[in-house]
């Protein structure tokens, strides 16, 4: 069993964005400040209702240059519409590739070139299928007085995250992107190969 991390809240500014303002707020570990995981709180954020909550592991190819191997930059703009309209908060996780890292996860995209998922890819790597842990957000909730979250995510695994924990999931919201040419694949595998909640109603 792991050892729980200990987390340091180092500091926080406001930040102007394109969905209104929030409060950045960044979380150090006891085992690293290179990578600290932040929050994008909406300030007038009610703690003392239920709340809007995305869960959004870092994506560098998705997020910053809006590769469509994936739908992670579109799941990070739509949840902070979202977050910005019912006045919650967006976890960032720097949680590169499912916990892979970038160089490992442009490996994996080589692979998945040859005709492999993105399970296969990774195994052929000897590498987790998927290797990130939720824990840091339960303690991030709790530092924020957080007690009850409605959470935007299709993943089963953030869900179970909050089983039997201090902070009640009330409900889960889908965040479902439309397939394109270039994620049909990865989405498939998603649902087919790791049980992600998606319906493929919106597909081209």
């Amino acid at each position: 069993m792991r050892m729980k991390e200990k987390l340091y809240r180092e500091a926080e500014a406001m930040i102007p964005t394109d969905w209104g303002d929030f409060r950045m707020l960044a979380f150090r570990s006891e085992v690293s400040d290179y990578d600290p995981d932040l929050v994008m709180l909406h300030p007038e954020l009610n703690a003392a209702d239920p709340v809007y909550l995305r869960i959004h592991s870092e994506c560098i190819t998705g997020d910053l240059f809006h590769s469509q191997r994936c739908d992670c930059g579109a799941q990070l703009d739509l949840a902070m519409q979202l977050i910005s309209e019912h006045k919650g908060l967006l976890i960032y996780l720097r949680q590169e590739g499912r916990g892979i890292g970038i160089i490992n996860k442009l490996k994996a995209y080589n692979k998945q070139d040859e005709g492999l998922d993105t399970i296969e890819a990774n195994e052929a790597l000897g590498l987790d299928i998927d290797g990130r842990t939720y824990e840091k957000v339960i303690q991030i909730l709790q530092h924020l007085g957080i007690n009850q979250v409605k959470l935007l995510t299709n993943n089963p695994e953030k869900m179970a995250a909050f089983a039997n924990g201090p902070v009640d999931l009330v409900e889960r919201i889908p965040l479902e992107i439309r397939p394109t040419v270039n994620s049909s694949s990865y989405l498939r595998t998603k649902k087919d190969g790791m049980g992600h909640l998606l319906s493929f109603k919106n597909e081209q």
